[in-house]
């Protein structure tokens, strides 16, 4: 049955393959929330420390649809879907999540400093690496990923030591969102079922999607797909500003940033390597380096993000996808 609706998409009109993305988008957006809710309940039914369930549990939860996405385009052989939605989703949520942050705001959103540090200087040496792996061979190896997934599960461990020791500014949220066990075991398994079953109609559609306009999957990936699986993230930040509680947004969004190159690039690449075109690389990656250092300056030279530079944010991004009608 499944197979069959994939091989419709393939072979069906170009609307068809349009609507199911915007489906599987929705889609994976519900099932993740209903994936992160039941497995967070379920840790502090268990009596795992709250801190753990909030800062590790619920960071990795969060980033199910990236990771999810780019697990079964590695594993189907769709490098440059893998790839291409990791690193399309750290310029995402940079220009436009972060951008909506500043905008939505109805004031300067404040910057933490010791967070921001923190935070800007992991995703660098992230992203220094990424880069220095990737630029030889146009290849993220296995053994390049379990380097990247290392660094990213000692950077957790020190998070979470941390806090421990009360230098992160206050409790990690974990909650108990209530109901039975059976209740939130089929939750659970729903929200992971339902994840991997939009994932695999997201990148069925993307391929479709790529092949009809004759350009690279890396594209699409670094597109449509990065902000697909980034609407958590976009949806998460855009309500906390309006709420007035932007600041929060600002360090989620960053720690998004570095998940999506330890977690979501990283185990990708060790399910399967990870073989761009060098036309991608030469354009993925000094986008990703621009927008994300113009992000760092305007969030440390004021120590806030403002109206005026969510717009500078968001323009950047407009000008990123006009580079691809360009460049492709």
């Amino acid at each position: 049955m499944i197979s069959h609706l994939l091989q419709t998409i393939e072979t069906g009109p170009t609307v068809l393959a349009w609507l199911t993305l915007l489906l599987a988008f929705v889609a994976l957006a519900k099932c993740a929330s209903l994936f992160v809710d039941s497995a967070v309940s379920m840790a502090v039914r268990l009596r795992i420390p709250r801190l753990v369930v909030g800062i590790v549990l619920v960071s990795l939860a969060t980033t199910t649809p990236e990771l999810s996405v780019s697990l079964i385009a590695a594993l189907q052989g769709r490098p440059e879907l893998a790839l291409g939605n990791a690193v399309g989703s750290v310029i995402g949520n940079s220009g436009v999540a972060l951008a909506l942050c500043g905008i939505f705001a109805p004031r300067p959103v404040p910057v933490l400093r010791p967070v921001f540090r923190q935070t800007a200087g992991v995703l660098t040496a992230a992203m220094v690496l990424l880069v220095l792996f990737v630029l030889p061979d146009a290849t993220l190896g296995r053994g390049e990923g379990a380097v990247l997934l290392g660094g990213f599960v000692v950077y957790m461990f020190l998070l979470v030591w941390r806090y421990r020791r009360g230098g992160g500014g206050g409790e990690v949220e974990a909650v108990d969102r209530g109901g039975s066990w059976p209740g939130l075991v089929a939750r659970f398994v729903l929200g992971v079922g339902g994840v991997i079953l939009a994932s695999r109609f997201v990148v069925a559609s993307a391929i479709t999607l790529a092949h009809r306009f004759g350009v690279p999957e890396a594209v699409i990936a670094l597109t449509l797909v990065a902000l697909g699986t980034s609407i958590p993230e976009i949806a998460t930040s855009v309500t906390s500003a309006w709420k007035g509680q932007g600041a929060l947004s600002v360090g989620n969004i960053l720690g998004a940033n570095i998940m999506n190159i330890g977690w979501v690039a990283a185990a990708s690449a060790i399910a399967h390597p990870l073989t761009l075109d060098r036309r991608s690389v030469g354009f993925m990656f000094p986008a990703m380096g621009f927008i994300v250092a113009v992000t760092f300056y305007a969030l440390n030279s004021s120590a806030s993000l403002s109206r005026r530079e969510g717009f500078l944010l968001l323009s950047l991004y407009g000008a990123y996808l006009a580079g691809f009608l360009w460049v492709f």
